[in-house]
């Protein structure tokens, strides 16, 4: 990976949220934020393969509360066609997404681009991050996501 991407989290897709919650929960003292609907369209400029997309997606996202140094993200296709849905429907459950903050996403977005790695989905997410998820699955079976933190 590139000197100045920082890991920052693991992305599971999963077919049932509350399962998925209530087996950690069995499994030691972890507790979960809310769970938070995504749709499409609280997204600014979203693109899917550098298009608009054509029909609205909607995910459930969900994030324990600190497990030692390591955090995740729970993800949940609920409706329309995703990354999400996509991964779950041809891989099952798993990891999708390995997660990096960068200081510039654009030129590390260009980077990638310029090695032939096609961006899958980007925009502005609603808190104001950034972000971009690129198509590594060829090697590893996951997607690199990296996003820049709202100013």
């Amino acid at each position: 990976m590139e000197e100045n991407w920082k890991f920052d989290h693991v992305g599971l897709v999963v077919r049932d949220m509350d399962e998925v919650i209530e087996y950690y929960q069995f499994l030691g003292t972890v507790t979960f934020q809310p769970e938070v609907t995504l749709e499409s369209t609280v997204f600014t400029g979203l693109k899917v393969y550098g298009k608009t997309p054509a029909t609205k997606f909607k995910i459930k996202a969900r994030w324990p509360n600190k497990i030692g140094s390591l955090t995740f993200e729970l993800f949940e296709p609920v409706e329309g066609e995703s990354l999400w849905k996509e991964f779950l429907d041809s891989k099952g459950e798993g990891v999708v997404t390995l997660a990096f903050i960068v200081d510039d996403l654009d030129k590390e977005k260009a980077k990638l681009v310029e090695k032939g790695i096609p961006v899958i989905l980007s925009g502005v997410a609603p808190d104001g991050n950034t972000l971009a998820y690129f198509d590594t699955r060829k090697v590893g079976g996951v997607v690199i996501e990296l996003y820049e933190l709202a100013k």
